[in-house]
């Protein structure tokens, strides 16, 4: 390895197509405790802990069905092997994934759930199925006649799942679609293991049209006999029992999202961001910081630069500017203000009327504490989900309770 292009542990083992955090986990040395062992700027700490008590507690609190787990995205960036044991420790027994490649993953650690691919079923990914034992979610009656020719060729009863759009209007079968196909339900060998549909709006319980996939999704359920049906996403667990029918497959309040937004979240945190300070600056009254000098100072300021920015997944919609306030970040204890936009590798932090010291090769927390990835993700106008996918790809990983 040539020095100083070190890449980390987060890259050992790492597989093409995804950044994955995930085939090695970092080596448990806690970089608050000892900074001197990340050999980047930034630190994520995933907690797996956390996930595993948030999956049980929606399993315990909230659902009398199975529940399952979805993982896709590197398991929403935070490593798609490390996440996937620590779910198979408190119980799980079905993931839901995006592609085979994230199969293959999922497999190596669960050798006994039930995996689904969400993005389906092409002739080139058939092999794939039989060899790790997954099963596609066939979107469109289309992949379905090629579903039926290949498993009919090989031989293959694995099952698939049948996904109908009750109302999401991505992929999916029509429901005029799924009535049509109901009667295969009731033939012999119709290798439909889960009918299945997506809610569009379940993040707001008042929305009409909940209730409307609900009862469409319940009323084409009714012609499926014996078939065991999936509605409920994570916000959808909290709709009640009307939504959960045979299996809740939440995902992003594994995360620590929260999944009943406008109200306290019931999830615990899961990562924590931390970026170590490179450098103190005094700037004076009337000097502008950063690219595109979009923030004046309105006194003589103090500033702390910080080694993680947006190739580090910080979202550069959350600078902080002479026209907008950005996010914000904990230095010593204390909440500071992002000034400045927001770098590829660095950002400034406004410690002027921090009352405790600060020195350079301190940690700044970006993440964590009381900034919850949904704060982080309202300062910057998007989504906990984005801001967690956009994490880990060249950051130090930590995973705690490994």
């Amino acid at each position: 390895m040539i020095r100083g292009l070190a890449l980390g542990p987060l890259y050992r083992g790492r597989r093409s197509g995804h950044n994955h955090a995930m085939a090695v986990a970092a080596p448990i040395t806690d970089p608050i405790a000892n900074p001197a062992a990340p050999e980047t700027g930034a630190t994520l700490t995933v907690d797996l802990g956390a996930i595993e008590a948030n999956w049980r507690t929606l399993v315990r609190q909230l659902l009398t069905v199975p529940c399952a787990a979805v993982v896709k995205a590197n398991a929403y960036g935070l490593g798609l092997e490390p996440v996937t044991a620590a779910l198979v420790r408190a119980g799980c027994k079905t993931f839901f994934v995006a592609d085979i490649a994230e199969a293959r993953a999922v497999r190596a650690r669960a050798p006994e759930a039930m995996i689904y691919v969400l993005t389906g079923f092409t002739p080139n990914w058939g092999d794939a199925f039989i060899e790790i034992k997954a099963r596609p979610v066939i979107n469109s009656t289309t992949e379905l006649a090629e579903w039926d020719a290949f498993v009919s060729a090989r031989g293959w009863q694995g099952g698939a799942a049948l996904h109908i759009d009750t109302g999401m209007r991505r992929l999916g079968i029509t429901p005029e679609e799924a009535a049509a196909l109901a009667p295969r339900a009731q033939t012999q060998n119709h290798g439909i293991a889960l009918l299945m549909s997506h809610l569009a709006c379940a993040d707001n319980p008042d929305h009409p049209l909940n209730a409307t996939q609900i009862n469409l999704f319940r009323e084409l359920r009714g012609l499926y006999e014996g078939i065991p049906a999936s509605l409920a996403n994570s916000s959808g667990i909290f709709l009640g029992d009307v939504a959960h029918f045979d299996l809740a497959r939440p995902g992003a309040a594994l995360y620590g999202v929260n999944p009943t937004p406008g109200k306290p979240n019931p999830m615990q945190s899961v990562v924590e961001l931390t970026g170590r300070i490179l450098q103190l600056r005094n700037v004076a009254r009337d000097e502008t910081v950063g690219y595109g000098a979009t923030w004046t100072a309105k006194r003589a300021s103090r500033i702390a630069v910080v080694a993680l920015g947006y190739a580090d997944g910080l979202m550069r919609s959350a600078s902080g500017t002479d026209d907008h306030p950005g996010g914000v970040a904990i230095i010593a204890g204390e909440r500071c203000s992002i000034v400045g936009r927001i770098s590829m590798d660095l950002v400034c932090i406004d410690i002027t009327d921090l009352s405790g010291s600060v020195h350079r090769g301190d940690f700044a927390t970006l993440i964590g504490g009381d900034i919850t990835v949904d704060d982080v993700a309202a300062s910057a106008g998007t989504i906990g989900y984005e801001v967690l996918t956009r994490l880990g790809s060249r950051n130090h990983v930590f995973y705690r309770g490994a």
